[in-house]
This record gives structure tokens, C-alpha cells and sequence, in this order.
């Protein structure tokens, strides 16, 4: 991860935001909760699904929620190889939905996790093509370098599958990834409370993606101003750099003498 910014903007694709919680659009009760979600939420980055996507239609479209000036990012959802997943990004920027794409190349239908070698052939294809490439992965360090060494903007890799709210199963891998990668890492895919983003975040994380967790919530636009002010403790506790952890206790007051006693 890279520290070297003067200022704690998130910078993705050379733009800066001023939010690291991205959210997405799908699994809401209804799409007329996006533009509260993304109020409370304070994102300023929001995913869609293009198959989600119909310019043409006047009613019961996503994009018709979305608030202007959110920087949209595309996925690829239901990409099976490298071909499917080129496929529909191009599709998306035709039909106006820019550069930006978030790579998800998925063949397995159990457990949703994706396929590193398609996605760093989806990857080395759309970033010679211009695209702003955030690739979506298994907690791999070795797929995430590749990832770097192919032009990504950013890696995502997950905290546990899709839509599981399970928290950072991979956390150990995580810690890898933000440690050794210069590129942005967003922790995406299995974070359930808002205690799990804010850990990833104290980890070191640059952002995280949250759909399912506040999408499935009782009150999801409540649970978008919790995600939200976890982001930003956890980023704060990063930032602050916590204390040394020891395997013995240390005192925080002197431990000899006691009011006017000599030593």
C-alpha cells in the first residue's frame, strides 16, 4: 500500500475521493433506497452489475437511483473466462458507462470465488485498451502482484465469500497483500458488521466494498452510517499507528514507590 500521499484522499485511477467505503446496488428491499444508502454512506464509488443496466428503459431502472456525480464502476458479473469478462466491460463503456470495471471472472457456482489466471488475462487485455481495470480476488498474494505487474488500479481481494457476511477468514493473506502491494487494496466480499471493515481498515486496507452486509441489515440506510463511521476509525486508528502488542504486561504508572515512600 502506498503511504506517500500528503493528503488522505483515496486515489484510484488518478482521481481522489474522499470516501474509502464503496458500496453497491444489488440486494436492496428497493432501488429507490440507493440515493439514502449512498447519502448515509458518504461513497462516492458505487458498483452495478451491467445486466442491472437498461439506458432504454423509463421505469425500474438502477441507473435512474444512482445520484449524479458518483464515479460508476461496473462489474462483470457473470463472467465465466477472460473472454466473457472483456466482453461485457467493453459493452459497458459502449453503452456509456466509462472506463472504469471491476473484473469479476467467476466459473464456480458453490462458493463464488473467482479465477485468478482468467482475471489476470481479463486485466492484461482492458488495461491496454484503456481501461481503469479493479480486479476482484481470492486473498492471493502471488495473483495480486501479477495483478500490479499487469497495470490494475487496484486489487480487491475478498474476506470471505460473497455475500457470507463471515468477516476476514482470509485476514492473514489480507495482511500480506496490503503489506507488499503498491496499488490500492479494497478489501471485497464477506464483511458482515461494521467492526470487520473497521479491523480490515486497522489492518492497513485502503478501502473497503460493502454490499450485502447493509443491503440484508434490518434499517440498511442506519447500517450504511455505521459502515461509514468505521471506515473512518478504522483509517484513523492506521493512520495514529497503534501500539506495540507484547506477550507480557506493562505498566503505564510507575510500579515503585508509593506517595512520600523512599525507595
Amino acid at each position: 500500500m502506498n503511504t506517500e500521499n500528503a493528503t488522505d484522499f483515496l486515489t484510484i485511477g488518478g482521481q481522489e475521493f474522499d470516501s474509502r467505503l464503496l458500496i453497491g446496488t444489488g440486494k436492496y428491499p428497493a432501488d429507490d433506497l440507493i440515493p439514502e444508502i449512498v447519502a448515509a454512506s458518504g461513497s462516492r464509488i458505487i458498483t452495478v452489475a451491467l445486466r442491472r443496466v437498461d439506458f432504454a428503459a423509463t421505469t425500474d431502472n438502477v441507473m435512474q437511483h444512482i445520484p449524479d456525480g458518483m464515479q460508476l464502476l461496473p462489474n462483470t458479473s457473470g463472467a465465466r473466462n477472460a473472454e466473457e469478462a472483456v466482453r461485457i466491460a467493453r459493452l459497458a463503456r459502449a453503452i456509456g458507462c466509462g472506463n472504469w470495471v471491476k473484473i469479476e471472472v467467476i466459473p464456480d457456482y458453490k462458493y463464488l470465488l473467482p479465477d485468478g489466471h482468467e482475471t489476470v488475462r481479463a486485466t492484461e487485455i482492458l488495461v491496454e485498451e484503456g481501461f481503469v481495470v479493479l480486479p476482484y480476488i481470492n486473498a492471493d498474494p502471488v495473483v495480486a502482484r501479477r495483478l500490479e505487474n499487469a497495470g490494475a488500479a487496484a486489487v480487491m481481494p475478498l474476506g470471505a465469500p460473497i455475500g457470507s457476511n463471515r468477516g476476514l477468514t482470509t485476514r492473514e493473506m489480507l495482511q500480506i497483500i496490503i503489506d507488499d502491494i503498491e496499488v490500492p487494496v479494497v478489501v471485497d466480499a464477506g464483511i458482515g458488521k461494521p467492526s470487520q471493515a473497521c479491523e480490515a481498515m486497522q489492518m492497513g486496507a485502503d478501502a473497503c466494498l460493502v454490499n450485502t452486509a447493509i443491503a440484508s441489515a434490518a434499517n440498511p440506510v442506519t447500517m450504511a452510517g455505521a459502515f461509514a463511521a468505521a471506515i473512518r476509525a478504522g483509517r484513523l486508528a492506521w493512520l495514529a499507528g497503534p501500539g506495540v502488542v507484547r506477550a507480557v504486561a506493562a505498566a503505564s504508572s510507575p510500579l515503585t514507590g508509593f506517595l512520600y515512600e523512599q525507595e
